[in-house]
């Protein structure tokens, strides 16, 4: 396992390579492996970035994030122009199913709300709001309609792990609770955990995911 000095020249490095970052925005600072970021960014898609490309690292074991997003007076919007803004990006996308999800703003933090069937359109309906001019964070409480017989959503989810290139499909093994996937076993990465997660969100009926995978170290 890296000392935390050389954890956080890692991130640092990594957070250079991100395009839209610059090196004066983020702080880095690293404890017993958990790191967190701090400073201020001028839009949501830049921390999310951040966030994202810390994630990716060997040996990191968890990221706190202290960023706040900080817009220029110049860019600053109510939270009435946010919300029609937010409303017309819903219905303009192709992924988000119409009349499924409504939202809330409140100090630039929008929040999502609905149902949907898929988690490609809970993404969706994140992606589509993220970006936009005044928004400074978004909670997404879109939930995902209910789920089909356990024996087929468990059988599809070990296929799809089984079809990755990446992932070592052997060392992750998961439990139906309910609504609930638990999943458990080693990965190598944050990037592995992540396309886990992904390849069961991916899963036709999924709701809930619970996450117990831990990191190789």
């Amino acid at each position: 396992m890296k000392s935390d000095f050389l954890l956080q020249q890692d991130v640092q490095d990594e957070l250079l390579w991100v395009p839209s970052l610059e090196a004066a925005e983020i702080g880095v600072a690293v404890r017993n492996g958990v790191v967190t970021l701090s400073g201020t960014v001028d839009s949501l898609s830049k921390k999310i970035a951040a966030e994202h490309a810390v994630k990716r690292i060997k040996d990191v074991k968890a990221v706190a994030m202290d960023i706040e997003v900080v817009y220029p007076s110049s860019n600053r919007h109510s939270d009435a122009d946010i919300a029609k803004a937010a409303v017309d990006a819903l219905s303009w996308s192709s992924l988000v199913p119409k009349d499924h999800i409504h939202l809330e703003v409140e100090n630039g933090y929008i929040t999502l709300e609905g149902e949907v069937q898929w988690q490609y359109q809970r993404d969706a309906a994140l992606d589509a709001v993220k970006d936009l001019q005044g928004v400074r964070g978004v909670t997404n409480l879109v939930r995902l309609t209910p789920l089909p017989s356990t024996t087929l959503v468990k059988t599809n989810i070990k296929k799809a792990l089984q079809r990755m290139a990446n992932i070592e499909a052997d060392n992750i093994d998961f439990i139906t609770e309910g609504k609930t996937i638990i999943l458990k076993g080693k990965v190598r990465s944050w990037r592995e955990k992540e396309e886990v997660e992904q390849a069961v969100w991916s899963t036709p009926g999924v709701s809930v995911i619970k996450d117990e995978l831990e990191l190789e170290l």
